[in-house]
């Protein structure tokens, strides 16, 4: 049965869905490409939510560098590829849409990771946002460049902060 809540973050209210207790969706509630209709999300249940609401909480407040919790993301094998790809990113770290297509062995497959880097519906959890263009350039985001350029920024680590000062 698939249920979901509303949490707060500072980047907005999140959606998060879950499906037989495994969380199969997480969105940005007022602002997200590609966002299913919320009927597909199926009756608010505030309970069962604990464990991510907590990590959510956590990655936050700078406690926390990677999520444990049970996924059930719905996507075609190569989407499943890309996202595998995209939960190996490092904490603090980016890769290009580039990087992940030769990670595919096929560089000419960029546009592609794109797309499934944009049908990723585990915003947070499986971290689209660290998938940047070429160059470092901020592409697309389904939440908003605003939002990815936080994330990046919440992650980025203090020594490289403090080297940008100088």
């Amino acid at each position: 049965m698939t249920t979901h809540t509303v949490v707060g973050s500072p980047v907005g209210e999140l959606v998060l869905v879950a499906d037989g207790g495994a969380l199969s969706g997480l969105y940005f509630a007022h602002r997200h490409r590609g966002r299913p209709a919320p009927e597909a999300f199926g009756a608010r249940e505030d309970a069962g939510f604990g464990a991510a609401r907590q990590q959510i909480e956590e990655y936050f407040a700078g406690e926390r560098r990677e999520f444990e919790l049970p996924l059930a993301p719905e996507g075609d094998a190569f989407h499943r590829k890309v996202w595998d790809l995209i939960a190996a990113i490092p904490y603090g770290r980016t890769r290009t849409y580039g990087e992940l297509a030769a990670d595919l062995g096929d560089r000419q497959l960029a546009q592609a990771v794109g797309g499934a880097v944009g049908a990723n519906p585990l915003s947070l959890v499986v971290a689209c946002h660290r998938v940047v263009g070429a160059g470092g350039r901020l592409t697309g985001y389904a939440g908003g460049l605003e939002r990815k350029r936080f994330l990046l920024d919440l992650e980025e680590p203090a020594e490289e902060k403090e080297a940008r000062l100088f």
